[in-house]
């Protein structure tokens, strides 16, 4: 699971808001262009964030491995047809552009997330979103971005027990089961030690967060951006 890397990159040196404002450009400009040439042209895009976090395309791909199965599905679900001649290509061209499109925007996600700590990111979000809608969404990224990657690890365990005790030879549908209901139970028990440990800490929804400054470098990402979005625009 991606998380965050410590480190001196050039993303790593930017001011969180600034990689959200690149994101939401990049997000923009890829639904606006879902031609193969705009797809290729994101591409450079997204090669060259990757290498400003210090992030190789083939551990973004390992990253996101539980995504691609489904991004794979649709390109090839449409593809099926229920009579001769039981495939079509033609079909299966613009949902593999849009499956493509989407795991562009997973990279870019991939690169943030790598370049940038947690309590950066609620901060942004409360001192970009005024109130407490801004403190609510702060605190839900962070909860987030520390949680899940905890539930895919029990859910990665439970898997390694099962096969541990011959639990891969059984049919399908019961791996499913067993491996949803221990990784429901797993959840559940995390969000209860959870719940106690904020209480326990006198949990604050606006604590002391890390001051954040625009510097020089920041100038790149705002051109950056500034590209991408008059590029979504046209």
């Amino acid at each position: 699971m991606l998380t965050y890397s410590p480190g001196d990159s050039l993303a790593h040196r930017l001011d969180p808001r600034t990689k959200l404002l690149v994101q939401f450009a990049f997000v923009g400009a890829a639904f606006a262009h879902e031609t193969p040439r705009g797809l290729l042209v994101l591409s450079g895009v997204t090669a060259a964030l990757l290498s400003s976090s210090g992030l190789s395309p083939l551990s973004a791909l390992r990253g996101y491995r539980f995504v691609l199965p489904f991004l794979a599905a649709g390109p090839l679900v449409s593809a099926l047809t229920l009579g001769p001649p039981w495939v079509v290509f033609a079909d299966a061209i613009d949902p593999a552009l849009a499956s493509y499109r989407a795991l562009l925007v997973l990279f870019v996600t991939a690169a943030y997330v790598r370049s940038t700590p947690v309590r950066e990111t609620r901060a942004a979000v409360q001192r970009t979103v005024p109130g407490k809608l801004g403190q609510f969404l702060g605190t839900g990224i962070a909860l987030v971005f520390r949680f899940f990657p905890l539930l895919l690890s029990d859910l990665r365990r439970t898997r390694e027990a099962m096969a541990a005790r011959l639990g891969d030879e059984r049919p399908v549908v019961e791996r499913i089961e067993l491996t949803a209901i221990a990784g429901l139970g797993r959840a559940f028990g995390r969000a209860d030690r959870l719940s106690l440990a904020l209480r326990a800490r006198c949990f604050a929804w606006n604590p002391t967060l890390p001051m954040l400054r625009f510097a020089r470098l920041d100038w790149l990402g705002f051109t950056v951006a500034a590209v991408l979005a008059a590029w979504a625009v046209v």
